[in-house]
């Protein structure tokens, strides 16, 4: 994990210092509170506070809340209960064999004493008497401890440093989260595809070539000391150039904040290059760092999105030729920053119109028209660095009609949060991607449709107490228009509004 996670410090000091971090955290926790159980008492608290400001409410609503929370704290102070006993126990155990070995370690240091001393009777004694006895009694506790790990519940007190416990030190460090640590490699990069089609719709030939262009990094084929790829998505918009890098971001580093995103536009003039590797000294704002070198050196696991590139000044892709070519960049300060962990994605909208106006060509044919566009614009040195250009196409009816069933999704799961939930029929589904469909705007028009068609009538039945927790909200076609429908679990259906 050191050799593949930490790449600015060099073995075997990086590993030495992982296992005695992972060891020192083991230490505290035995002479401490374990976390769970400092959850567990938070949460607690915080429910005992809100319950003290919701006493005060006498409407039906807070009385049910009421009961929630009665209900929520009886029930994490049992389970804090039983945490605490089995603490305790552990505890115990833990005592008698440290007892053990420090009694072991002051009849070594007796044996050295006397070894010093000559006196060759309290050696023999120590040796073939004493410490024999201590070792057995540390054999027998620890195999005690073992057969009870067999099939019991986790511990809260760890003894031993593993491969989780190291996990956990990198994780902070890098901020990868520790199951896609534990979990292999050749499994992630396998069903790579799988998982970013759940996301982006209809762009079959970008995933396809994004998935390919990781596979070889990973797979140690392509030039270590380069970034895991680097490439430019092009496109009109809305067609989900964004998303795939969001959803790329969620599938390499486990959560869409590792994503950092620029907005090149911002960096339309020439002086403006020092915003992004930090002004030179002498200059004010030295000390504050550059924009994308101080981001990337704080979370140097990251994708790092460019939106809008060709907007740039043609200086900044001076600056970019170092981190695609050799995966480093140095800064204002002159720290070297390490890209080689990172992928870089540049979004474009050159050549957008070609692209819709030859939506019926061969896609061949469009990305040759494209790139025409592309070396017009680029230098080719800036090209001839890039891993991959990838063009991505128009969406047509039926992509939107999927992309509406993943934003819906989105909506059903804010809905749960405050106990409700969301049924849509196929009719009611067909109309909002009708609605929201628009060759040339993309998948950003569906999202206005759900909030005018959906959020906004939503919102309103909400705040007109129409509608709250436990009932389930039906959206079907009436008469040509979108008709909501509340069911409770103690009434039948009530129509409630129409759109």
């Amino acid at each position: 994990l050191s050799h593949r996670y930490i790449s600015d410090r060099f073995l075997p000091d990086k590993a030495i210092d992982l296992i005695d971090e992972a060891a020192s955290e083991i230490k505290i926790e035995i002479d401490s509170k374990p976390e769970v159980m400092d959850r567990l008492e938070r949460r607690i608290i915080q429910l005992k506070i809100e319950r003290e400001a919701v006493k005060k409410e006498k409407d039906e609503a807070s009385l049910r809340r009421l009961g929630l929370i009665d209900e929520e704290i009886a029930r994490l102070e049992r389970e804090y209960n039983d945490f605490e006993e089995i603490l305790k126990a552990e505890k115990a155990k833990v005592q008698g064999t440290t007892h053990i070995k420090e009694a072991i370690e002051r009849v070594r240091q007796q044996m050295d004493e006397a070894t010093r001393q000559s006196n060759w009777q309290q050696v023999s004694e120590l040796q073939y008497g004493k410490l024999p006895e201590l070792e057995l009694a540390l054999k027998q506790a620890e195999d005690v401890t073992a057969r009870e790990a067999i099939g019991a519940r986790p511990k809260l007190l760890r003894t031993q440093v593993g491969a989780e416990e190291i996990a956990e030190v990198v994780s902070r460090a890098t901020g990868i989260p520790v199951s896609r640590m534990m979990q292999g490699e050749r499994d992630k990069l396998l069903h790579i595809e799988d998982e970013l089609h759940r996301r982006v719709i209809g762009q079959d030939e970008a995933i396809s070539a994004v998935s390919d262009a990781i596979r070889r990094s990973r797979a140690g084929l392509s030039d270590p000391n380069r970034p895991y790829g680097s490439f430019m998505f092009l496109g009109p918009t809305g067609v989900g150039k964004t998303e795939l890098c969001k959803a790329l971001a969620a599938f390499l580093f486990d959560t869409e904040e590792s994503m950092i995103r620029i907005d090149m536009s911002e960096f339309m003039e020439k002086h403006s290059v020092a915003r992004l590797i930090g002004a030179p000294p002498g200059y004010v704002g030295y000390d504050e760092g550059g924009y994308l070198t101080e981001a990337v050196r704080r979370r140097p696991y990251s994708v790092i999105l460019l939106d809008e590139v060709e907007k740039a000044h043609p200086d900044v892709f001076n600056v970019l030729l170092q981190a695609l070519d050799d995966g480093r960049m140095t800064d204002g300060q002159g720290r070297t920053v390490d890209f080689k962990n990172t992928v870089i994605v540049m979004t474009s909208n050159l050549g957008s119109h070609k692209i819709q106006s030859m939506e019926s060509d061969d896609p061949g044919v469009i990305k040759l028209a494209v790139m025409a566009e592309v070396r017009n614009h680029f230098r080719p040195e800036f090209i001839n660095r890039i891993d991959e250009i990838v063009v991505f196409h128009a969406l047509d009816e039926k992509n939107i009609g999927a992309i509406a069933k993943i934003q819906l999704r989105h909506l059903e799961l804010r809905l749960a949060k405050m106990e409700m939930a969301l049924e849509v029929s196929e009719q009611a589904l067909q109309k909002i991607a009708e609605a929201g469909y628009d060759p040339v705007y993309g998948a950003r028009p569906l999202k206005r449709a759900i909030q005018q068609q959906i959020e906004n009538p939503l919102s309103k039945l909400i705040l007109q107490g129409k509608l709250g927790p436990k009932d389930v909200l039906s959206i079907d076609v009436q008469n040509g228009a979108l008709a909501f429908s509340a069911v409770s679990a103690t009434t039948a259906p009530v129509d409630i509004a129409k759109s």
